[in-house]
């Protein structure tokens, strides 16, 4: 379909290379969160508080499933937990190339720390959760990743241009 996808933790920086890489590539961005919180006139924070994790994830299958149907040509940007659920790696593969930015937990940690709209990351100790999830998680990147990409120490204009160089 000619898509570039970026998977990744939260915080790697997905959205604003997606964005920045739109403008570059001259190509439509969308972002799953964005697109689902569009849908359900809500925050993703909303709906796990009311509905769970479960039913946030099911519906980021479906966006997915919709994104198939769409013209191809864009960047599309996903929520740090779509590649966790087998079906979803195997829709990004059908969706287009796919770009895992991989940051540390430090870096993740230190873009993150003052957000509070992240409900995987509210509570006590927020690093160690970092640190956890980031390793149950990493896998799961790995496998729907054709190209992966450490975004640890370089600025946005690098990881632009490594992304660039391996387009299709």
């Amino acid at each position: 379909m000619g898509n570039v996808i970026l998977i990744g933790f939260m915080g790697s920086g997905k959205t604003t290379v997606g964005l920045r890489l739109s403008y570059r590539l001259r190509r439509a961005v969308i972002d799953t969160d964005k697109e689902i919180e569009k849908e359900e006139k809500r925050t993703i924070s909303e709906i796990f508080a009311a509905d769970g994790e479960g039913y946030f994830r099911d519906r980021e299958t479906a966006c997915l499933r919709k994104l198939l149907e769409s013209t191809g040509n864009q960047i599309i940007s996903v929520g740090g937990g779509l590649p966790m659920r087998e079906e979803n790696r195997k829709l990004l593969h059908e969706l287009g190339q796919v770009f895992y930015l991989q940051a540390s937990a430090e870096t993740i940690y230190e873009r993150v720390k003052h957000d509070t709209t992240r409900p995987l990351l509210q509570g006590d100790d927020p690093q160690t959760k970092i640190r956890m999830l980031l390793t149950e998680r990493d896998s799961f990147y790995r496998e729907a990743a054709d190209v992966v990409i450490n975004v640890d120490g370089k600025d946005f204009e690098h990881v632009l241009s490594e992304i660039e160089e391996q387009v299709d």
